[in-house]
């Protein structure tokens, strides 16, 4: 390992110990609402910020017994979706280095690959840049009896492009604009839409930037964009709250998964998407019900016009 690599990784290593006992100091008091079964109103930046709920990751033990519960339930929902000729698409958007690629593999490992796909798609190109904007998106819809898992979605537009001058003001206003009306008529339609935002504190992305650089196998996922993400932090803050404030909606909400530890981010994600579909055997003992100070339902956020 280089010495820069190495001066990473130990940077990484003091961010971990500092964020370990931020979080000790913020705990008292969001445990409490917990556990009195209590889901306050938050604005996003504490969602984004270091006061996370818990001080310690959830046990691997407990964590594994929880996954294989409720992807054994995911399977049950492609079952229903083959014999039903249903679709299904799960947006999964969020801040870099947020868990949105971890919380995916976990929900692919046990599907069968015939019916379900991951879609990530790559800055568009001459020919995409001249069509509809929704088409590259829309192309890539599931088809009968089909789970499609969008890795970044059409929302890159209120997002990156927003934050970084790719689109400019008018094409981010015409699509937040457009946007409800688009999924609305997905969802009348029989699209089964479940749209998620990973939000992760920027200490903590800080220190998963650092481990992506000292480590080869996952150096391939930093880009340029990753520095700026720290740099820009507050735009891409306010970016997000516009977002939700004009694209939350009855027929396609966000819900934000708090994702600093990435297990508890997997368990409500899951959790969370098997809760909104009704489909034969369903156990919803063993669902129960998602963690609110990890699951938050972007009816939860103080946004700006509140």
């Amino acid at each position: 390992m280089s010495k820069s690599n190495n001066r990473k990784a130990d940077a990484g290593k003091a961010h971990s110990k500092a964020r370990d006992a931020k979080r000790k100091d913020a705990k008292g008091k969001a445990s409490k609402k917990h556990a009195t079964g209590d889901a306050p109103r938050m604005t996003l930046g504490p969602v984004s910020s270091d006061a996370y709920p818990y001080d310690e990751r959830l046990k691997r033990k407990v964590y594994e017994a929880e996954k294989r519960a409720l992807q054994i339930e995911l399977l049950k929902v492609q079952h229903w979706l083959r014999d039903s000729g249903g679709r299904l698409a799960i947006v999964f958007e969020g801040r870099d280095a947020a868990g949105k690629g971890g919380t995916i593999k976990r929900f692919m490992e046990y599907l069968n690959p015939r019916f379900a796909r991951i879609v990530a798609l790559d800055k568009p190109n001459e020919t995409e840049k001249g069509q509809w904007y929704f088409q590259r998106y829309v192309s890539r819809f599931p088809t009968s009896g089909e789970i499609v898992l969008f890795d970044r979605s059409w929302y890159n537009r209120a997002g990156v492009e927003a934050v970084m001058g790719f689109a400019t003001p008018e094409e981010v206003e015409r699509f937040l604009v457009q946007v409800p009306q688009q999924e609305r008529l997905w969802v009348e339609d029989g699209l089964h839409l479940v749209k998620l935002y990973f939000s992760v504190s920027r200490e903590e992305q800080s220190i998963r930037f650092a481990k992506r650089a000292a480590d080869p196998l996952t150096h391939w996922k930093l880009s340029p964009m990753d520095a700026v993400a720290q740099k820009k932090w507050d735009e891409y803050t306010d970016a997000a709250e516009a977002m939700f404030a004009r694209t939350h909606s009855d027929h396609a909400p966000w819900t934000l998964i708090r994702s600093d530890d990435k297990r508890r981010a997997r368990i409500g994600a899951l959790r969370h998407v098997l809760s909104q579909l009704d489909y034969p055997g369903k156990d919803k003992k063993m669902i129960g019900t998602p963690d609110p100070l990890i699951v938050v339902d972007a009816d939860r956020l103080i946004l700006p016009d509140d």
